[in-house]
């Protein structure tokens, strides 16, 4: 996946009437994802995706030790602004759409919606 990025739109996995299942569903991905040894060059979260980043979450805690790994984990500023959430974010690191168009340039894009 090293050539590949990953863009969260969301804060819940898939669309459905239990946003809990969503939710968990989610922290699921994240907890496989930090455990495969071929990892993306980074993951762009955007819209209520920047909530998974949040102390709220417990995505942040796996997100932290894909960081940790090397994976660039970025928020994007807009939303961040938008939502109100700058203050709670607990991984990652704020960017702007230009980073995004720049990484989609250069990488495959994988979308979580």
């Amino acid at each position: 996946m090293q050539n590949k990025i990953i863009l969260v739109t969301t804060d819940s996995f898939g669309t459905g009437n239990d946003p809990a299942l969503g939710e968990n569903v989610m922290e699921t991905y994240f907890t496989v994802l930090k455990q495969q040894s071929d990892l993306p060059a980074a993951i762009f979260f955007m819209n209520r995706g920047v909530y998974c980043l949040t102390e709220q979450s417990l995505c942040s805690l796996h997100l932290k030790e894909i960081e940790e790994k090397g994976v660039k984990v970025f928020a994007c500023k807009t939303c961040v602004d938008h939502y109100n959430v700058e203050t709670e974010l607990a991984a990652g690191e704020i960017s702007g759409m230009a980073h995004f168009v720049e990484l989609s340039a250069t990488y495959e894009v994988i979308t979580i919606a």
